[in-house]
C-alpha cells in the first residue's frame, strides 16, 4: 500500500519531471501556430498485484504488461522540400511482390505514382503535424507458454512512437502508423512473440480534429463541459476475449486468435479547447464506472497545468486499483460477465495504465 501512496503523492513530481516534460519539449522549441495545438499530458498506473512496481518503467513507457507512449512531431520542412512516398505515409498492408523475368514494373510503378498523386491531392494530410498517445495491453495468456506479455505491447508502442518522432506517419491516420507499426514487427529478424490490444489518437494540427484507431479492449473517452462526447467501443470476439494483434510462433498459429490491424474501430471528431481525453487498457474500464471516470475528468475542463493533471490521473488510477481488490463491488466486469451469464462479483485485478490530456489550442 505505500507504493499506492507514493504514486499519488511523492511520485506526482516525478511523473511529471518525467513522462509529461517528454512530451512538451518539442512545443517549447516549435514557434508559430504550430506550437500552440498540442495536448497537455499525463500518465499514471499501477501492474497486477504481484508484480514488482518499477517507476523506471512507467517512465519508460510500461506499466507491467501494459505500455503506452507520447509524441509530438511538427514537420518543419515544406512538401517541396521533403517528400515521403505514400508507400511509406499509407502503410500498405502487403510488401510489394517480386517480380517475374516476364512481368513488367511499369504496372508497379504506376500505382507508387497513382498513390503518391493521390495523397499529395488531399489538402487535409498533413504529414508528421500531429501530437500522438497510445496504449496497449499485452495478453496474459502467454505467460503460461514462457512468454513475457509485455514484450509484444512495449514493442508495439515503441515503434508506433519512433516513426510519430520520425514523421513518418500521416496527421489524420492512425490506423495507418498502427499497421506499419506492426508491420516492422512481423519483419523483424528477432521476432516477438505474443499478443496485445491497442488504441492510437492524433490531434492533427491543420484540421483540430482527433482521429483515432482501436482494436479490443482499450479505449478513450472524451469529456466537455462534464459530460462523455465521445467515447470507443469494446471489440470482443466473446467475453473476456478482445480483439488482438498477435504474432504466435508456427506451432500455435491454428490456436491463436490473430486479428489485422484493419480491424480496429477508427473515429474522426472535431474537439475544442479545455476537452478533457483519456486513453485506458481495459484495467481501468473493467473495474470503474464511466460515471466515477467522468467526475474526475470534469474536474480539469481546460486545466493546463501538468501537476493538477497528473494528480487527477493519479487518483483515476488509484481508484481502479483500489475497486479492482473490493470483492463485493459490483464492477462493470462483473456486470458484463453476468451478462454472459457467468456468476461473479466484484473487481477484476489487472495492469492499470491511464493516460490523461486536455487540449490546448
Amino acid at each position: 500500500m505505500q507504493a499506492i501512496v507514493g504514486l499519488s503523492r511523492g511520485i506526482s513530481r516525478a511523473f511529471v519531471n518525467g513522462v509529461v516534460s517528454r512530451s512538451q519539449n518539442s512545443a517549447e522549441a516549435s514557434s508559430g501556430a504550430e506550437a500552440d495545438q498540442k495536448l497537455v499530458t499525463a500518465v499514471s498506473g499501477f501492474s497486477k498485484p504481484g508484480s514488482n512496481y518499477n517507476i523506471d518503467n512507467i517512465l519508460k513507457g510500461q506499466i507491467g504488461d501494459d505500455a503506452y507512449f507520447i509524441a509530438r512531431h511538427v514537420d518543419e520542412w515544406s512538401h517541396s522540400d521533403f517528400q515521403v512516398s505514400s508507400q511509406t505515409l499509407l502503410g500498405r498492408q502487403e510488401r510489394e511482390p517480386e517480380l517475374s523475368p516476364s512481368s513488367s514494373p511499369s504496372s508497379s510503378s504506376s500505382q507508387s505514382r497513382a498513390d503518391d498523386a493521390r495523397l499529395h491531392a488531399d489538402s487535409s494530410v498533413r504529414k508528421g503535424n500531429a501530437d500522438v498517445i497510445g496504449v496497449a495491453d499485452g495478453v496474459g495468456g502467454w505467460r503460461a507458454y514462457g512468454v513475457d506479455p509485455g514484450l509484444f505491447s512495449n514493442h508495439l508502442m515503441r515503434n508506433c512512437e519512433r516513426l510519430v518522432k520520425a514523421g513518418f506517419f500521416v496527421s489524420n491516420s492512425p490506423k495507418a502508423l498502427l499497421e506499419q507499426g506492426f508491420r516492422e514487427m512481423q519483419e523483424s529478424k528477432a521476432q516477438v512473440i505474443g499478443s496485445s490490444t491497442a488504441c492510437l489518437m492524433m490531434l492533427s494540427h491543420s484540421d483540430l480534429k482527433l482521429y483515432t484507431s482501436n482494436i479490443g479492449d482499450s479505449g478513450f473517452l472524451v469529456v466537455r463541459r462534464g459530460e462523455v462526447v465521445h467515447r470507443s467501443h469494446e471489440q470482443q470476439h466473446y467475453f473476456n476475449t478482445p480483439f488482438q494483434l498477435s504474432l504466435p510462433p508456427t506451432e500455435l498459429q491454428s490456436q491463436v486468435l490473430a486479428d489485422r490491424p484493419e480491424s480496429a474501430d477508427q473515429y474522426e471528431f472535431s474537439v475544442e479547447d479545455g476537452d478533457v481525453i483519456l486513453l485506458a487498457t481495459d484495467g481501468l474500464f473493467d473495474n470503474v464506472p464511466d460515471r466515477l471516470i467522468v467526475d474526475e475528468m470534469a474536474v480539469v475542463q481546460h486545466c493546463k497545468d501538468e501537476v493538477r493533471l497528473q494528480q487527477c490521473a493519479n487518483t483515476i488510477a488509484l481508484m481502479a486499483r483500489n475497486l479492482s481488490k473490493d470483492s463485493k463491488f459490483l464492477s462493470p466486469f462483473a456486470v458484463n460477465a453476468l451478462a454472459a451469464g457467468i456468476e461473479t462479483e466484484g473487481g477484476k485485478p489487472d495492469d492499470i495504465t491511464v493516460l490523461l490530456a486536455t487540449v490546448s489550442l
